[in-house]
């Protein structure tokens, strides 16, 4: 069997390409030559992973998969959300947007947050979506230097490290995309 991920985020892939096994091939985009940014314009994360799946399915044909994930800080009545990767502006750094997040944060003394991943796969002219969510909260100062985006001030809860300060293969045992991709690859065992 092989599916395309339909992300240019390397990050992912390598999360991800952990998990899934050997029988599966998983195709990056550059493999299928598909080199443009796929829309996500849709206001949810689910809505956003469908949309990309829709996008290789419509215009490559092949079966797929696609992610999409954010980060919900309770205070922030669920911001960043959807916005996430764009939240300090079209940019989409990573340093911006924890700097955005902390300021925001200064004066709110609920930290807690969640990280949601929805993966929608599209399979055999069926769509299908697995959601993962990783409870936690968010750090007072950047701590670690591995994992992407806003690891360096998340904590799971239950855990002393930021996702950031942990291995890759802890953050897959723990994490939001660790725990949808495991139910992507239940369903995929039982085709």
């Amino acid at each position: 069997m092989q599916l395309v991920f339909a992300t240019n985020n390397l990050n992912k892939i390598k999360e991800v390409q952990h998990l899934i096994p050997k029988h599966i091939k998983v195709l990056s985009l550059a493999d299928i030559g598909c080199h443009e940014d796929i829309p996500e314009t849709q206001d949810t994360i689910k809505g956003n992973a469908i949309q990309k799946v829709d996008y290789i399915k419509t215009h490559y044909g092949y079966d797929c998969f696609a992610d999409d994930t954010g980060l919900e800080v309770t205070a922030l009545h669920g911001e960043p959300g959807v916005y996430s990767a764009r939240y300090a502006g079209p940019q989409r750094n990573a340093d911006d947007n924890m700097t955005k997040l902390l300021k925001n944060l200064e004066n709110h003394s609920n930290r807690s947050a969640q990280f949601k991943t929805v993966i929608a796969l599209q399979i055999n002219g069926q769509l299908h979506t697995f959601t993962g969510i990783c409870k936690g909260e968010i750090t007072t100062n950047k701590s670690g230097t591995e994992g992407f985006g806003y690891d360096p001030i998340f904590k799971a809860v239950g855990h002393t490290k930021t996702f950031a300060q942990i291995s890759l293969e802890e953050k897959n045992q723990i994490g939001h995309r660790g725990k949808a991709v495991k139910k992507l690859v239940a369903f995929l065992n039982t085709l």
